[in-house]
């Protein structure tokens, strides 16, 4: 494949590809044997995760072919127009776009700013979206946009096109409701796993990374009578590495601060005593199917300041709980679900069963 560098023409471009950084020349390739008359550069101006492609044809047309042959690609936006780094030609430019914007209820501008300039790229957010917003009469909604004006800049060379909202996915998307806040109500009751050391730490490892990914207001490990001191630490451990590293994680990429789960040891049965006024959840295979309680799990949940899940181990929860239950659920009929992926089973059931209540809620309000 050949690729112009030196006199590549970068104000002719028709798209502008984006891809996984280190998939760049690889999904160039794959677009110059779809399009063996494009130009294709990886990597320009040795920007990661970029390919611009110059060929004849509606740059519409090109991106939608691209999208659709090679999922190498993440992005393809058609440019619409072209110029230099500079505030007020971006602008200028951005103002030749609104007849795309005529019929659209709303619209939004992102801005990715690739080198050094005398601008920031809100201030190109704020000066294209102001003008667009006087031209047009076309209101701004940042969340969910029906259009989207991109404005891609690499060093000297700005690329302006509209695309449509939903090439901007959000992860809280209409007709989500967020339900994070739930978990902080929910005190996971945890039966040891006991046995080689090793193993009880990989157990607990994995059990405090499932209860911190959920942020669940505390982890309670309940063991029954006399257990090996050793064993019991091996699994502590674990569980404390195992929260430590996934909340390390969260408070790096998380917007809000996360909360850590909080961890106590108490017998199981002494556990259950003290608590029979609150509701208790016993996750086992004798229960009632999860699809027949999600109603009633998400009430319990929604209503009361607590809310106790009761998970088992190598032996399950006995059954002389099960009197003092509120419910006892069986997550997967006919499976029996491992100890180290049961937390989070249970967790996500709720999460399903607090959605589904949420959404409900919506439509009657």
């Amino acid at each position: 494949m050949k690729m112009k560098l030196n006199n590549f023409e970068f104000d002719k471009v028709s798209v502008i590809v984006k891809t996984l950084k280190d998939y760049e020349k690889v999904a160039a390739q794959i677009i110059k044997e779809n399009f063996p008359e494009a130009d294709v550069l990886a990597n320009p101006l040795n920007f990661s995760g970029l390919i611009l492609v110059k060929v004849a044809g509606a740059p519409e047309e090109i991106a939608e072919k691209i999208k659709a042959k090679i999922p190498e690609v993440e992005k393809a936006f058609p440019v619409m127009q072209y110029t230099c780094a500079k505030l007020d030609s971006i602008a200028k430019s951005a103002l030749e776009l609104k007849n795309f914007l005529r019929d659209a209820k709303s619209f939004a501008v992102r801005t990715v700013r690739r080198g050094k300039h005398d601008f920031s790229s809100i201030d190109v957010n704020f000066k294209v979206g102001s003008l667009l917003k006087e031209a047009t009469g076309c209101q701004v909604n940042l969340d969910f946009p029906e259009k989207v004006v991109f404005v891609e800049i690499l060093g000297p060379h700005v690329y302006l096109g509209v695309v449509d909202g939903k090439e901007f996915p959000k992860k809280m998307g209409k007709g989500k409701f967020e339900v994070r806040e739930y978990f902080g109500k929910v005190s996971l009751v945890q039966m040891p796993y006991l046995g080689d050391l090793k193993v009880a730490r990989e157990m607990g490892n994995r059990i405090g990374r499932e209860v911190q990914t959920f942020e669940v207001g505390e982890l309670v490990i309940a063991p029954i009578g006399s257990i090996d001191a050793k064993q019991l630490g091996a699994f502590l451990n674990g569980v404390f590495e195992g929260i430590k590293s996934r909340y390390q994680i969260q408070a790096r990429t998380y917007a809000k601060k996360p909360r850590q789960t909080k961890v106590s040891l108490q017998n199981l049965y002494e556990l259950v005593r003290e608590r029979f006024s609150e509701p208790i959840i016993v996750f086992e295979p004798e229960g009632e199917p999860i699809n027949k309680v999600t109603e009633q799990l998400a009430e319990l949940t929604i209503k009361n300041e607590r809310i106790n899940f009761l998970i088992g181990s190598r032996e399950g929860i006995p059954h002389g709980i099960f009197r003092f239950a509120t419910l006892v659920v069986d997550l997967c009929p006919g499976v029996t679900i491992a100890t180290d992926l049961a937390a989070a089973s249970a967790l996500t059931a709720l999460a399903f069963a607090l959605h589904k209540k949420l959404c409900e809620e919506a439509v009657k309000n």
